[in-house]
């Protein structure tokens, strides 16, 4: 009887160390999860760098609008064409020809305006620094030179003289599609810089606001339906 009294609890220590044991097993792999999640959490930002420091892609936006403003640079764009290789793959690439045309006085203020709006969140149906869609944004800028314009993008779409994309030049406006292929316009833009380099052009992002991007970018090329030149 005074032998059962002292192995209970050994037999129940053994138990508890047993169990100890087995949690311990587990630890690294529950280490391991916690970096790989911390490491998706990280990796899923879309920030840029930029002096050792992080910045999204709004706040870069405002940044280099500021720098453009100190420069006094003027604006800028690129075309597609397909070409094949040997191999009998084709790829589209952005090439155009150098443009030595100087946007009107009208046309540049209109761009400023349209500039001055960067960092404006999106809404659907807006016009003002409250919130505002693409086709509002136009509107918005071209109101800056007194020149009432079109509402909606289709409409915008038959405001002007179609371009081709190897002649586009800032103060053009350009139009696509809510999917690559899609011949239906849902969205434009104003293109503030025209180069043999490249074209950017600021619109209404539905998930940045008012923002420049590249139209060399496969996202944009690749739903690119036509450009006009504004009727003035």
């Amino acid at each position: 009887m005074n032998d059962s009294r002292i192995f209970v609890p050994m037999r129940e220590h053994l138990t508890k160390v047993q169990y100890s044991l087995q949690q311990l097993r587990w630890m690294p792999l529950v280490l391991l999860s916690v970096l790989v999640l911390l490491a998706s959490c990280g990796g899923s930002r879309k920030l840029n760098q930029r002096n050792g420091r992080y910045y999204s892609a709004r706040e870069m936006a405002r940044m280099k609008a500021e720098e453009r403003r100190r420069r006094g640079a003027r604006p800028v764009a690129k075309a597609k064409s397909k070409i094949s290789s040997p191999a009998g793959k084709s790829k589209t690439v952005v090439k155009r020809s150098t443009s030595s045309a100087n946007i009107s006085k009208d046309l540049a203020t209109v761009i400023e305006a349209a500039r001055s709006y960067e960092g404006t969140p999106y809404k659907y149906g807006g016009t003002t620094r409250l919130g505002m869609d693409c086709s509002g944004l136009l509107c918005a800028a071209f109101a800056a030179i007194e020149v009432q314009i079109p509402r909606s993008s289709n409409e915008q779409a038959l405001w002007g003289t179609p371009v081709k994309p190897q002649d586009l030049q800032a103060g053009d406006l350009v139009f696509f599609g809510g999917s690559p292929g899609s011949n239906t316009i849902t969205h434009v833009g104003l293109v503030t810089e025209a180069s043999p380099e490249s074209v950017q052009f600021i619109h209404s992002s539905s998930s940045l606001g008012v923002i420049e991007n590249s139209l060399e970018s496969d996202y944009y090329l690749s739903r690119f339906i036509k450009a006009v030149r504004p009727r003035l």
